[in-house]
């Protein structure tokens, strides 16, 4: 019989199904965007349960913003997700990605629902995602966690912990143990084995260390670099090559290192300590959910997940939430201010950007709510998706151009 060690220690071994990184060089630049111009081409991806809704409203908000501004963007509807598994059986289909990748930008709503958890796994929705983020080699995440003063009660924390925050988790998306091979789950020794390859190689650390270093320079200049490599081998090599490019290239930037378990407990006791996060694959999509909440809801925040070049994809953090689908209930503004964030990193258009985020704030400060951030006694009026996007578009319309 073959030992359970000796039996994995081969299967590593074996050419044919080892995974070994490109040797990719490491890339001079980080973040990039279209030239701007008067007119942009966008893909949008309402995804399932409320993405449609929310896909909807964040419509209304652009076409006031761009009627405004004097500029065009053209929509360009995609399936992806249980959407496109129902209509093509397939997560992310082949006209789907050679959509995106022709746009100037991609704007995802949300994936995902009860109704295909049972699904084998190429046949989930999370696996079109998966395939999006590598063909389009979305590469780097960035995830901002900003507690906004009209909804600080919202977070469960306490007001003098959350007060003033702002972080940026920068989570490297395409490689570590989500992608790393050989993986599966086989019997050996008469019994079943389920194995994962974290691994990482030197130009993957490079070139979002990179995206860190820009994104922290622009920022208050503070980035702590979160690994495990006290114990694992490949966290040493992030934190090795971390150091050597933060150092070499990045000499305005103060740089730290954190254990990953230290950094979840960190950002509960004192998250204000944190300007900008750097992590991998995993790490990164643990952490970057716990400091979303400490807002007080997954409805309020952006991401953007972006590579060397082509179209970035921006997308709100929460889920597609199925069990209010179709009610009006959801909250548009995470995909508002996602929609911002396209602006900024891809379309370069950040006066833009700015005018939505400072609409979002004006219709937080009128007192207008969905469900998911109104408090009990609060004096708020409570809205749906759809009243919630027409506020920020009626905000947009009545701002007064410099």
């Amino acid at each position: 019989m073959v030992s359970l060690n000796l039996a994995l220690s081969l299967l590593l071994a074996t050419g044919s199904q080892a995974f070994v990184p490109a040797a990719n060089k490491p890339s001079s630049s980080a973040l990039n965007a279209v030239s701007k111009k008067d007119t942009y081409s966008i893909t949008l991806l309402p995804g399932d349960g409320i993405g449609p809704e929310i896909t909807e409203a964040t419509k209304v908000a652009l076409e006031a913003l761009t009627e405004k501004c004097d500029f065009k963007i053209e929509l360009k509807e995609a399936l992806i997700g249980g959407a496109a598994i129902d209509e093509k059986n397939d997560p992310f289909p082949q006209e789907s990605l050679e959509q995106c990748l022709g746009s100037d930008s991609v704007l995802l709503a949300c994936i995902g629902g009860y109704k295909w958890d049972n699904n084998p796994r190429e046949l989930r929705p999370e696996s079109g995602l998966l395939k999006m983020r590598k063909e389009m080699g979305l590469f780097a995440n960035l995830r901002p966690a900003k507690v906004l003063p009209q909804l600080i009660d919202a977070s469960t924390l306490k007001r003098e912990v959350v007060e003033g925050v702002d972080v940026m988790v920068v989570r490297e998306l395409t490689g570590d143990v989500y992608f790393g091979t050989p993986k599966g789950i086989e019997e050996i020794d008469g019994q079943r084995v389920g194995y994962n390859n974290m691994i990482y190689s030197e130009s993957e650390i490079d070139r979002i260390a990179r995206v860190a270093g820009d994104v922290a320079s622009k920022r208050e200049g503070k980035l702590c670099s979160v690994d495990k490599a006290n114990v694992l081998d490949v966290s040493q090599l992030w934190r090795d090559v971390v150091t050597q490019v933060i150092t070499d290239d990045f000499k305005d930037v103060e740089l730290s290192h954190m254990y990953v378990d230290n950094a979840a407990m960190q950002l509960i006791r004192w998250p204000k300590q944190f300007d900008t996060i750097v992590c991998g694959n995993i790490f990164g999509d643990i952490l970057s959910d716990e400091a979303s909440m400490l807002v007080g809801s997954l409805g309020m925040l952006p991401s953007a997940s972006i590579g060397e070049s082509g179209p970035g994809v921006f997308e709100p953090c929460h889920g597609s939430a199925p069990d209010i689908a179709g009610e009006d209930k959801a909250n548009p503004l995470a995909m508002i201010l996602s929609a911002a964030m396209m602006l900024t990193y891809d379309l370069d258009r950040p006066a833009e950007a700015k005018m939505l985020e400072e609409a979002v704030e004006a219709v937080l400060d009128q007192g207008i709510r969905t469900p998911d951030i109104k408090q009990e006694g609060d004096g708020c009026k409570l809205v749906g998706c759809k009243e919630m996007g027409q506020a920020v578009a009626d905000v947009i319309a009545s701002m007064v151009m410099n």
